[in-house]
């Protein structure tokens, strides 16, 4: 394997993640992609080495475990690998009431989406140091800058990525290291959650997207440096009029917001809490 630059992907297989690795192998870059086992991820990977001529690794890891994360970082580092690029995608969503799920689930949620992130930056700082120019693009959510309902956990650790990726990329300026976050709105990134959006108020649905629009506007924003980007003008607009309604405004519209959840919940004997793969 040539010892060139690559990009590292997480949650490479599916949705997001998979765009970003197609956008990404489209620009000639090198991949290091990371899914979980069983994911179909060596048939992508040599799709992608095939098609676009690149050099791919393929990485089968649960990286909700936390030896894994050193064992990822292990192989690329024996195999004498330069990373300039790192992309924190993993993670894992919910949508439903606190006490709809468990300590085990949010547990693995807050191992996901923001130890995972944390310590996979953390290892591979030195080499992003020496491989320039080097980027770290982390995926934040714009639910980090609203308190959702049936978002609370997930909107936390997406608040944690946002303030994370805007502290180190003051911190890692003087080193070269460009930090951007990127906070999509709603995806369609699965069967399942395609048919949660579905259910979203019409308002709401103008704002989702699909992974395949949203992977071209991450990657030319990262590579332009930008701090923080969000993808869609509907998104855009979300976050200017929350900045410009009143507080007491803004509170009673999650209050209703919140209240017609319970109320379908009540009214719904087959209504089930929605939580996403890892992706």
């Amino acid at each position: 394997m040539c010892n060139n630059l690559y990009t590292l992907i997480t949650g490479a297989s599916e949705g997001f993640g998979k765009a970003l690795a197609i956008e990404c192998a489209s620009r000639k870059m090198n991949l290091i992609l990371v899914a979980l086992p069983k994911s179909k991820l060596n048939s992508f990977a040599e799709s992608l080495k095939q098609k676009y001529e690149i050099e791919v690794l393929a990485i089968e890891k649960d990286l909700s475990i936390e030896e894994n994360c050193f064992l990822v970082f292990k192989e690329v580092h024996e195999l004498q690998l330069s990373v300039n690029m790192l992309i924190n995608n993993v993670g894992i969503s919910s949508t439903m009431f606190f006490s709809e799920g468990n300590v085990d689930f949010y547990q693995k949620q807050v191992k996901l989406n923001v130890i995972v992130t944390t310590l996979l930056t953390s290892l591979f700082l030195d080499m992003l140091k020496t491989n320039k120019p080097s980027h770290i693009l982390n995926v934040g959510s714009l639910s980090s800058f609203f308190y959702l309902a049936k978002k609370q956990v997930y909107g936390a650790t997406k608040s944690y990525i946002y303030s994370f990726s805007k502290s180190l990329r003051g911190e890692l300026s003087s080193d070269g290291i460009n930090v951007t976050v990127i906070c999509p709105g709603g995806m369609n990134t699965n069967a399942t959650i395609i048919m949660t959006n579905k259910s979203n108020n019409w308002l709401a649905r103008q704002s989702i997207m699909n992974p395949e629009e949203v992977a071209p506007i991450a990657i030319k924003g990262l590579l332009n440096r930008k701090e923080i980007i969000i993808p869609g003008r509907m998104n855009k607009l979300f976050l200017i009029i929350d900045k410009l309604l009143p507080s007491f405004i803004i509170k009673m519209i999650a209050n209703n917001h919140i209240n017609k959840f319970k109320s379908y919940s009540i009214g719904n004997q087959n209504n089930v809490p929605f939580i996403g793969r890892a992706y």
